[in-house]
């Protein structure tokens, strides 16, 4: 049984090689567009950073900053009470090169302590680059990940 799977996968493999150089032999190369980038087309203005965020927290413990709220950086703008102290946090993390939205290693040994019912969801672009992330206080890895990105999210105690 084993030397036909074997003996079948060894022609198969076979009849595909040598079907392949032909196959591509006659296919045309076909030009490639010339892309924007290359021609100089760079998008217009130039000073938005592409940060456009949405902030949705709940149980925190302050009522006041419990909610949703619409976050836009360069200039600091929309509903978030901390505009320009969250918009510099992120212009800092930016710089470092590190993105505060990775969530927590599955791996990581996280100490059991749990900070309270406080969560978290930020969604939408930072650098221009796609944001979903969730935060949490279930243990000592999420109460450091909130606490590392105070002020966009409120303070949990």
């Amino acid at each position: 049984m084993l030397r036909r799977l074997t003996l079948t996968a060894v022609v198969s493999l076979a009849a595909l090689s040598a079907s392949a150089p032909a196959a591509t032999a006659l296919t045309p190369l076909v030009p490639l567009p010339p892309l924007p980038f290359l021609l100089g087309d760079w998008p217009a203005g130039g000073t938005d950073s592409g940060t456009r965020l949405t902030v949705t927290v709940s149980e925190s413990g302050n009522p006041a900053a419990n909610g949703t709220f619409e976050l836009e950086c360069d200039p600091a703008a929309g509903s978030h009470p901390a505009a320009q102290r969250a918009c510099d946090l992120l212009d800092r993390a930016a710089e470092a090169g590190e993105n505060p939205f990775v969530p927590t290693d599955r791996n990581a040994m996280c100490t059991m302590q749990v900070g309270g019912p406080a969560a978290a969801r930020v969604e939408g672009t930072w650098q221009g680059e796609p944001v979903d992330a969730r935060f949490s206080q279930a243990n000592g890895c999420e109460i450091s990940r909130w606490n590392n990105l105070v002020p966009l999210l409120p303070s949990a105690r």
